[in-house]
């Protein structure tokens, strides 16, 4: 008998440094049982992600949404290599992911004690990725009112909100109620990142703009006719976990 187990800087420069991160759910809990008789598999248990549909916001309130879609403009620029970070949806994807189990930590142990780690550690500090954002957000806009004329951040000509997120990078800012300014900028640059170059089954990456710019074939199934051709654009468009753009609009 067997058993198994079921299972900004510039353009360039931002581009440059981006690993693609794809987040992915959570796997079934790992259950040992003995398949004679049964069917080795479970019915739909690789049922891929719903689709995130734009229209309204379930986590962010408008005027943090206005707050991040700024951010996300100033992090990724609208140019002729592709949209900017808010047309491309980035904001919509964070929205999702802040109500969801990246946004509470579900999946992450979130006890103490917690001690100051290296640069090389990541957070260590209680509060989880949600409670981040309200108070950053918050923060964020209550300095840029204070030090620009009563202005929040989206209100900011483009130069002065490129200015503020230098200096937000660079942890030459003091935020108000103990917010760490560097390590809010990294954690909204990571999550603005991950929007741009998801898949838009996710709701950023808007119409796959970003892997049309790098040539990236995305999810389709099989592309080893093109694994050896090296230094030559993959000629084929991208196709999303959805589906390729042509099936999703027919």
């Amino acid at each position: 008998m067997e058993t198994h187990c079921l299972k900004r800087p510039t353009r360039r420069q931002f581009l440059s440094s981006v690993a693609f991160t794809i987040l992915a759910g959570s796997a079934a809990p790992v259950m040992a049982r003995s398949i004679s008789g049964s069917l080795p598999w479970e019915a739909r248990s690789a049922d891929p992600p719903v689709q995130v549909k734009p229209g309204g916001w379930l986590f962010f309130t408008p005027e943090e949404a206005q707050t991040m879609e700024a951010v996300a403009d100033r992090l990724v620029p609208a140019d002729e290599l592709s949209l900017g970070g808010k047309d491309a949806g980035c904001v919509l994807y964070l929205d999702r992911q802040l109500v969801g189990s990246y946004g509470t930590s579900s999946r992450l142990y979130t006890k103490g004690p917690f001690m100051p780690g290296l640069a090389t550690q990541g957070y260590q500090a209680p509060d989880t990725p949600a409670q981040r954002y309200r108070s950053g957000i918050a923060a964020l806009n209550a300095f840029t009112r204070e030090t620009k004329g009563g202005k929040r951040f989206a209100e900011l000509a483009p130069a002065d909100q490129d200015a503020v997120l230098t200096d937000l990078e660079a942890g030459k800012i003091t935020l108000p109620n103990k917010v760490d300014a560097k390590s809010f900028f990294n954690l909204m640059l990571a999550n603005v990142m991950e929007g741009f170059f998801a898949d838009p089954i996710y709701g950023g990456n808007k119409d796959m703009a970003s892997w049309k710019m790098l040539g990236f074939p995305g999810a389709r199934y099989d592309y080893r006719d093109h694994v050896s051709k090296h230094n030559q654009p993959y000629p084929l468009p991208p196709v999303s976990i959805a589906g390729s753009m042509e099936w999703m609009t027919r």
